[in-house]
């Protein structure tokens, strides 16, 4: 079972002058979920190297039990150091594919080709695509055999509108992970505000938030045992 994770590149918070990147839950997760589960999990980024980390995802109050495993993991931390730029990865080599949140993918994954590409190769061979938070974020552009956005008429979540005027970035963000999925045609589902929430239909699997991390995982896992 092989397992490719991808987090962003872009590591500037619109024009505010603040740093994001991707989530660190949002990786350490997902990532134990995997390697516990035995798959060999590769990580990637379109930049290759170090993913830029959002410093507000990495605060004494916002550790997890992952987290800080991670944080005690040397073999982990140099993994996501050198990851894979996203030109030279070949789907064909992947049973699965997952994309972290974190406010990143909304400036770069989204409007990547080779993301794009990926998730295109992935789904025409039946293979699963995750996205968790921003994460979904990754299906803007994606389309279907027939041209058709790749969340038409499936059910999917991702980080909710009042999720972001919570943290006071509706007006910081290039759009909406709600709105776009709903103008895409998906059909688009939330539970509260901050607590887990996932859908699985068909092929894509996607988590609401940071609390979605792990079950967004499980799920993945769950469908590639099917």
């Amino acid at each position: 079972m092989k397992i490719l994770m991808v987090l962003t590149s872009h590591d500037q918070l619109g024009d505010t002058g603040e740093k994001t990147g991707f989530w660190l839950e949002e990786f350490t997760s997902p990532y134990y979920a995997f390697i516990d589960a035995g798959a060999e999990v590769t990580l990637a980024s379109p930049q290759g190297g170090q993913p830029p980390l959002d410093p507000k995802s990495d605060t004494p109050e916002g550790q997890t039990d992952s987290t800080n495993r991670f944080h005690d993991d040397a073999d982990a931390q140099k993994a996501l150091a050198n990851t894979k730029p996203l030109a030279q990865i070949d789907p064909e080599q992947f049973d699965a594919l997952f994309f972290p949140g974190g406010h990143g993918p909304l400036w770069d994954l989204a409007e990547d080709t080779d993301v794009i590409a990926l998730i295109q190769a992935m789904l025409k061979v039946q293979k699963p695509v995750a996205a968790v938070c921003h994460g979904p974020a990754v299906f803007r552009r994606a389309q279907d055999a027939a041209g058709e956005p790749v969340v038409k008429g499936i059910r999917v979540t991702g980080f909710s509108n009042s999720e972001e005027e919570a943290v006071g970035l509706t007006d910081v963000v290039p759009f909406s992970v709600e709105d776009m999925l709903q103008e895409l045609g998906g059909d688009y589902r939330k539970g509260a505000d901050w607590e887990s929430h996932v859908e699985t239909a068909n092929l894509l699997i996607t988590g609401q938030n940071p609390a979605s991390s792990a079950a967004t995982a499980q799920a993945l896992l769950a469908r590639l045992d099917a």
